[in-house]
């Protein structure tokens, strides 16, 4: 069974401005991640395409559902075939695999899934902070494994597929519920700004009116090394708890699961992220960095 639904594909579904809007962003925050894991310039994806032809329906398909919060607030459901699942959980681990008649065979492993799981996490982290910047408000996305399609009726259905260099072919479904169709629809749409008047133009500066470049001094510090840290959390722990600890002992931290990960120079925090593997190595995702002005006295 062939990922893609037709030899060629369909041509992008006529969505409205809004739902077109989420697609977008999440074509392109799964077209980013895919590249971030690609370290071989020869494996990088392609171009994604958005289609209005849906996957072909399989016994083996991988479903999952994701939740929006905040500006926006409804459901969604992603839908790959178990070729395409896998071979997205071996680009993220750095795999190859069996050919694709041969994938499309067999289901995907736990492991893979689980790696599969992982990487859409990532999508959905870096989805939430695109689509927010056309959001009236902040953006929360929850994604968990999902055992079949969804009980709720479609409102739009779109198919996003790329084809790797070297021949891999990926596609993923997208299907929005009618409650996220209306939460986007309800959002109020950017208007068009008037062009500022011109301004009117100066005479050039006088040779003794001229700014003198900015000081060099930083210059020379530029190229020094700092360490930074990552934080996952913290916990405040009792002296007979620290003499306790031993092999096999697990230490609860203050911090949720999937709460951002703070970064710190020399102790103090300078920005916050979402934890991203890269190559097989541990990486953070920037997604806010704090703002160290003080505040005017």
């Amino acid at each position: 069974m062939s990922d893609a639904p037709t030899p060629t594909p369909s041509p992008a579904p006529n969505l409205r401005p809004e739902l077109n809007n989420w697609c977008e962003g999440w074509k392109n925050s799964l077209q980013n991640v895919l590249t971030q894991i690609s370290g071989d310039p020869s494996s990088q994806p392609g171009a994604f395409d958005i289609s209005s032809q849906p996957l072909p329906a399989s016994d083996s398909d991988v479903w999952y559902t994701v939740v929006a919060a905040g500006a926006a607030q409804g459901e969604m459901s992603l839908r790959l075939s178990s070729a395409s699942g896998t071979r997205l959980a071996q680009k993220l681990l750095g795999e190859t695999g069996p050919a694709a008649d041969a994938l499309a065979a067999q289901p995907i492993t736990p492991e893979n899934k689980e790696a599969l799981e992982e990487l859409l996490r990532q999508v959905a982290g870096l989805a939430s902070t695109t689509l927010a910047a056309t959001l009236d408000g902040e953006l929360k996305l929850s994604l968990s494994s999902a055992s079949a399609a969804p009980s709720w009726s479609s409102d739009a259905i779109v198919c996003l597929q790329t084809t790797y260099q070297d021949g891999v072919s990926i596609a993923v479904e997208i299907q929005l519920s009618p409650a996220l169709a209306a939460a986007l629809q309800s959002q109020p749409q950017p208007q068009a700004q008037p062009a500022p008047a011109p301004l009117p133009s100066a005479p050039p500066p006088s040779p003794s009116s001229t700014l003198s470049p900015p000081s060099s001094s930083y210059d020379r510090l530029m190229d020094v090394g700092l360490d930074v840290k990552l934080r996952f959390g913290t916990r405040r722990m009792l002296l007979r708890e620290i003499l306790a600890l031993s092999a096999g002992v697990v230490v609860e931290l203050d911090n949720a699961l999937h709460s951002p990960v703070d970064l710190l120079l020399d102790g103090r925090l300078i920005a916050q992220g979402d934890v991203v593997v890269v190559d097989g190595k541990y990486g953070l995702r920037i997604t806010g960095v704090v703002d160290s002005t003080p505040p005017p006295g």
